[in-house]
């Protein structure tokens, strides 16, 4: 009888740590083309750095989501429900990377997208008629969507991280054109404020360009001056990983493959 009732115990004491076994943390991955264009399949020669960053992890210990979709802005990211979407799941222990900015710059109320943000951090607004959604619609700054995207990430004890928008292929007198004085800098201001991490993408991949060349360079950009092909994705997602590893956000190194 002893026996029988030593035998359930451990079964009991099994299921109960299969049950409740600790799920793997998840490196989640929001933005814009520029982190995942399309179906991330390289249509068109275009690929978003966030659709081949996965190999930089062990998967056996974390998983690598990448939400990023084509055409949005910090605003609008949130307006179509993405966000809230991710915030159903995200958990103590995980990671948010973002890199918003290229389509901030659009217009408030166009009829084409309506995707913009106002320019900076701060907390004005000013209230718009949506013509895609068909409503009226209080539009805030670029820093304020940014601040809610790494507040809520927080409030769920996940670990936020900004990163400044990639550079585009415009050149002059040699060196790339940096975003330094608008959105990565307002990117790097809301990480600092709101004690995220922060990687500098404008800076360090222009950086590489530079280093490159800039006939170079432009093999990257076969469609535009935005949006990269496969080997230049390949690049920015070796230069994201190598900067996760240098800043180590919640001891992130663990999950990387060497």
């Amino acid at each position: 009888m002893n026996k029988l009732v030593t035998f359930f115990s451990i079964f009991i004491i099994s299921v109960s740590f299969l049950t409740h076994k600790k799920e793997k943390p998840v490196f989640y991955i929001i933005g814009d083309s520029t982190v995942k264009n399309g179906d991330g399949t390289g249509k068109n020669n275009q690929m978003g750095w966030g659709t081949v960053i996965t190999p930089f992890f062990d998967t056996t210990k974390i998983d690598v989501r990448n939400h990023a979709i084509g055409g949005r802005s910090s605003r609008t990211f949130i307006t179509d429900g993405r966000w809230d979407k991710i915030l159903e799941t995200l958990k103590k222990g995980d990671y948010v990377i973002m890199q918003f900015g290229h389509n901030d710059a659009s217009p408030l109320d166009d009829t084409a997208r309506a995707r913009g943000t106002i320019k900076g951090i701060g907390d004005d607004s000013t209230e718009i008629y949506n013509p895609i959604r068909k409503i009226k619609e209080v539009v805030h700054s670029y820093g304020w969507y940014m601040r809610r995207f790494v507040k809520d990430t927080k409030a769920k004890n996940a670990i936020p991280i900004v990163c400044s928008l990639i550079p585009r292929d415009n050149w002059k007198d040699g060196k790339v054109i940096r975003s330094a004085d608008s959105y990565a800098l307002w990117a790097k201001q809301i990480a600092e404020q709101e004690g995220a991490y922060f990687i500098d993408l404008n800076e360090l991949i222009a950086a590489k360009y530079e280093e490159m060349g800039e006939q170079e360079a432009h093999k990257f950009f076969q469609v535009d001056h935005t949006h990269t092909n496969l080997d230049g994705a390949k690049l920015n997602a070796e230069i994201v990983a190598k900067a996760l590893k240098k800043i180590n956000p919640g001891k992130i190194k663990k999950y990387m493959t060497k």
